[in-house]
Parts: C-alpha cells; structure tokens; sequence
C-alpha cells in the first residue's frame, strides 16, 4: 500500500518518519523544502503537487494547519480531487472544523474516492515517538482499511463516528487542554505567589487526583521557562476558534472555553502566540506580578 503524506510539520514530519519506519513506501509533499529534503534522504519519494501526491498513492494523508489550507490541497488546482483514482482514500489528520470535514467527504464521496477525518492528539513528543491518540470519524470499512496505517503512528485509534465525528471528538479534547493548562497555571501561580516551592506543589499533587498528563506535561516547562512549541498558542486559538464556531451552530454555552480563548488571545496580543500554549501561565503571572520557575 503506497501512502502520500502532506504536510511535514511539527506533527507531520515525525508522523511521516514513523510510516517510513514501519516499511510503507512515502511519497511526500510540503512547502518547506527542507523538510521534503530530509524525508527523501529518509527513504521517501518528493512530489511537488498534491494531485502529483494523489496520482501516485493508495491512501493520502493530510496533516495542514486549518479548515482553508485543507480544502485548498484537496479541492484547489492540482488538488488531491484532480489526481485521486476511485477507491482511494483521503485521511485528514489536520484539525478543522467538522463541517468543513463533512463537505470534503461528500465531494470525494462524488469523484469515488473515501474519506476519514482523523486528527491527533499528544503533541510533538508523541509524533515523535509514535504514541499520538487519533479520534476517528467515517465509514467502518474505510477504518478497517486504514487503521494499520493510523496505528503505525500512533498508540491509540478510536473511531468515534460517521463523517465530522473525529473533529467533533478532536474539539472536546482542545477544550479538556485549554482548561487543565489554565488550572496549572492558576495553581502554581499562586503556589509561587504565596512563597511556595512550585516544583515541591507539582510535585505533592501529581500522583493525586490533580495528577494528569497536562500538568507532567506542561507544569515542568512552565517552571523551567521553556516555551518551545510542541502545540502553539496560535494553534490553539484555531481550535478553539473551531470549537465554540461548533458549539454556537448546536446550541451549547461554553463559559470555561471562552474564558480561555480570551486568555490566549491577550497572549497573542503581547506576541507570544507562537510559544507552546504551557505559555498561558503568563497571562496569570502579568496578572499576579510573579514568576512561576524552580
């Protein structure tokens, strides 16, 4: 089974490395050169349109920013739709909007080609090492067909639903994210505040009901001010943008969510938005007027 992979990213380009691992042959394409570069000298094979892409793969991959840029590699002039033979299949790993993923089902469904939306969660260390958990929304069968693909980057594979229904799930994980680095950075903000070792408070409450993988995560490059992305603030605020988009059109209040959306949003102000969203305990500490470190 010959895979296309587009979109050599932070996530993408670990993702791609560990099909290559797994002994499927690649064939990739990116804006960025560079990283085309390095997945050839890995054993993959470069092209240079996304309907090139198309021509050349059983299954394409998508791993792109947001809902336009997908719809322009899929639909757009020398898009996948141009190049894709009938039974192929179309795995959007980006996070988008679920609607935006149902109109891309629908048109492919149309020319005779599958689609699966499929975003991830985990971050860089986890592209990395292959432990991503991918939520899942589309046909059984197609599923069935892919999930050897999906599994060779990931630890964990769920199909969640029809069509959208991997994005809908996508969307209620970016929520339960936002709001634990936000409780984080509340608590060892006012750990700090009050003259209290934040490391000895991570380290006291993590193994309680207070522990999670957001607070081991993100707690220690709060305390060492490392502010690298592995998910960026930017990055983010377009999912969460997505989320409470979603979340009008059904008839939900999220008062937490938009309550963080807005905390982001200052820090995108202040030009942090390209840091890893564990920036968000700054936003705290220009509030408190401390600093959160060992």
């Amino acid at each position: 089974m010959k895979i296309g992979f587009i979109g050599l990213g932070i996530m993408g380009k670990p993702m791609s490395e560990n099909l290559l691992k797994a002994g499927y042959e690649l064939v990739v394409m990116d804006r960025n050169q560079k990283a085309v570069a390095e997945a050839v000298t890995a054993g993959a094979k470069a092209a240079t349109t996304p309907k090139e892409v198309a021509q050349q793969a059983d299954i394409i991959i998508t791993m792109l920013p947001n809902s336009p840029h997908v719809k322009e590699v899929v639909l757009g002039e020398n898009g996948i739709i141009e190049g894709a033979k009938k039974g192929a299949i179309v795995v959007d790993m980006s996070s988008i909007a679920p609607l935006v993923s149902r109109e891309l089902a629908q048109k492919l469904g149309e020319k005779g080609v599958e689609m699966l939306d499929a975003p991830v969660s985990g971050g860089e260390p986890k592209a990395i090492d292959g432990t991503i958990s991918v939520m899942v929304g589309g046909k059984q069968e197609v599923f069935n067909t892919c999930y050897p693909v999906l599994k060779a980057m990931a630890g964990s594979v769920v199909r969640t639903g029809d069509a959208g229904a991997g994005n809908i799930t996508k969307l209620a994980n970016q929520i339960i994210v936002a709001l634990n680095i936000a409780a984080v950075s509340e608590a060892l903000v006012l750990a700090s505040k009050a003259g209290v070792e934040p490391e000895l408070v991570y380290q006291a409450i993590r193994g309680g009901l207070a522990g999670s993988t957001v607070l081991d995560a993100k707690a220690p490059m709060m305390m060492d001010r490392n502010f690298i992305p592995g998910f960026r603030i930017n990055l983010h605020i377009k999912d969460l943008n997505n989320v409470l988009e979603t979340s009008h059109e059904v008839g939900v209040p999220l008062p937490l969510t938009s309550a963080v959306m807005e905390m982001m949003q200052s820090l995108k102000v202040d030009g942090l938005d390209q840091d890893d969203h564990s920036s968000l305990v700054r936003y705290y500490e220009k509030l408190a007027k401390v600093e959160v470190k060992r």
